[in-house]
């Protein structure tokens, strides 16, 4: 009698490899650097979130907004980008602002502050203030008293709300903190090809093209526009701050989606 030894089973089919780690990490960062790249083409070509963080524009905007910015409105220049690169001047696609539009901007003195103001005078167009009242091209904008505000900057400081209107009919509010005060009165001006003469809407409360560039503004050249402000997502209260969770939720109620005039 012959005997049979045992048949070896067949080993089991190969299934697939598992991944390896250096695969999983490569996709992981490639994942990761298409996102950031994406969110910089978004914040370059599009929209981009700014905070305020100064009063000069209550009573419309305060300390804490947080608002988005057309970066198209405008076209877009070496202002647009992330750390104003050293790229030739001008605009691509430039349109100029309207009168009353607030705009964001690179701080001629330094590009690396980025400001908001409400723009006044356009190229070609004379500005100049008389007793606190705005006066383009010989016409003063006309201005109409609302009735007391709040400063939130300086709450004892007593101000007015002053509804001011551009030519074209828009209308938004500023405040006034009194008569003979630094910045009611200041000679008349051509704006030159290029610039823009702009204003904050805290008028007594803000550094603007009334004062020379090492102090305020001056003049603001067209390729220094990030973009137009377009409206309001939300604003937090004072100490609200990213590393400090238990103030995210400290926002001000009537501030969400707002849209700026």
């Amino acid at each position: 009698m012959t005997s049979t030894s045992p048949r070896t089973p067949p080993a089991p089919a190969a299934g697939p490899a598992p991944p390896d780690a250096r695969w999983e990490i490569g996709e992981a960062a490639r994942t990761v650097a298409v996102g950031l790249c994406a969110a910089v083409l978004i914040q370059t070509v599009a929209f981009q979130p700014f905070t305020i963080p100064s009063a000069s524009m209550e009573p419309g905007l305060v300390v804490g907004d947080y608002l988005v910015v057309s970066k198209f409105a405008y076209g877009w220049s070496r202002a647009s980008l992330p750390f104003n690169p050293s790229l030739p001047a001008g605009r691509l696609f430039e349109r100029l602002p309207r009168r009353g539009d607030v705009v964001v901007f690179r701080r001629p003195a330094n590009p690396r502050e980025i400001w908001i103001k409400r723009v006044i005078g356009l190229p070609g167009d004379r500005v100049e203030v008389a007793g606190g009242t705005v006066r383009v091209n010989g016409q003063p904008l006309p201005q109409r008293v609302i009735g007391p505000g709040i400063d939130l900057d300086a709450p004892e400081r007593p101000v007015l709300r002053v509804e001011e209107r551009q030519p074209d009919g828009q209308t938004y509010v500023t405040f006034d903190a009194g008569t003979v005060l630094a910045g009611d009165d200041r000679p008349a001006q051509i704006v030159p090809a290029g610039q823009l003469f702009v204003m904050g809407d805290h008028r007594d409360n803000s550094l603007d093209s009334r004062w020379a560039g090492d102090v305020g503004v001056g003049l603001l050249p067209v390729t220094n526009l990030v973009g137009r402000a377009e409206f309001v997502v939300a604003s937090w209260k004072p100490g609200a701050a990213l590393y400090k969770p238990w103030t995210w939720f400290n926002l001000r109620p009537g501030r969400l989606a707002q849209r700026i005039r």
